[in-house]
């Protein structure tokens, strides 16, 4: 399989492209292109993995490739970039967030569900070694009542606002909770802003959902944090993002376009922007 790339000024392109070029881990996968032209950068990277491909605009990148990876900081292009390659059957993984607005998402998956092609977004947090303290059974604890997810996002960030980082928050919380559907108008959301910090709350399957974004400061930025209260247990842990942290995602990108089938739904899919985009809606009504 012949992957290009999209949105090459994310860092997680390089990591792409070391896990399949550099590492060799999936034997027969191969990052072959990129789009966004020959600046300098993309030169960079290409001579940094073996590239043979360098193009201007993603739709470009058809005849060339067998799958794309869509990594755009901003996740507000996300549409643009992966939609000509959905209408022409491939693969697609979107990096985080899969969009930044509900129609963009819904389009998106429209488009897949069309042309056949497979399309998978996850944020990084879902495959944490810790995210199965939260998501195995625990029936000595009792029913789950509260999910605390903490972590650093900026709503005034150039890239979509809470979009950019506040997405892992989001997915997190849904991984824990088993992945519900969740739609425009299902949510009920409180929110407000102090300062350099956001709190957002709201009950998602019969349990109690805060969330707490903090700004990234000059000289730090608070960790990942989940916690899980039962009624009769508490589960609490750093998420920790390793160096290896977007190898999760391609081999569960790898392993959906090999099935033809991803691994979550497209209703599972667009849920993350569901509920980001009621937390901002909340924040701005709160202004």
């Amino acid at each position: 399989m012949r992957v290009g790339f999209v949105g090459t000024e994310n860092s997680h392109v390089k990591h792409f492209i070391r896990f399949l070029n550099l590492e060799d881990r999936h034997p027969g996968h191969r990052a072959v292109a990129l789009a966004g032209g020959r600046s300098e950068h993309n030169i960079e990277l290409a001579e940094y993995g073996g590239l043979d491909v360098i193009v201007e605009d993603p739709a470009d990148l058809l005849g060339h490739v067998d799958a794309a990876i869509v990594c755009n900081r901003d996740g507000g292009l996300h549409r643009g970039a992966a939609e000509p390659l959905l209408r022409a059957g491939l693969p697609v993984l979107v990096d985080k967030p899969l969009a930044t607005t509900i129609e963009d998402a819904a389009a998106l998956l429209n488009v897949a569900q069309d042309s056949g092609s497979t399309l998978v977004s996850a944020s990084a947090l879902r495959f944490v070694p810790e995210i199965s303290q939260f998501t195995t059974d625990h029936a000595e604890h009792g029913p789950l009542r509260h999910v605390h997810v903490v972590g650093p996002a900026d709503p005034d960030s150039e890239y979509a606002g809470l979009f950019f980082y506040g997405i892992h928050h989001v997915e997190t919380a849904l991984q824990i909770l088993g992945n519900p559907v969740l739609r425009p108008g299902d949510l009920s959301v409180q929110a407000r802003r102090e300062g350099d910090t956001v709190w957002a709350t709201t009950t998602i399957g019969g349990a109690a959902v805060t969330f707490t974004f903090v700004v990234p400061q000059d000289d730090g930025r608070v960790p990942f944090h989940a916690t899980a209260i039962h009624t009769r247990g508490v589960i609490a842990s750093e998420l920790s993002l390793g160096p290896d942290y977007n190898a999760p995602a391609l081999d569960s990108f790898i392993e959906a376009a090999q099935a033809g089938k991803p691994a979550l739904s497209a209703e599972q899919l667009l849920s993350p922007v569901v509920v980001l985009t009621a937390i901002n809606e909340a924040l701005e009504g709160a202004r």
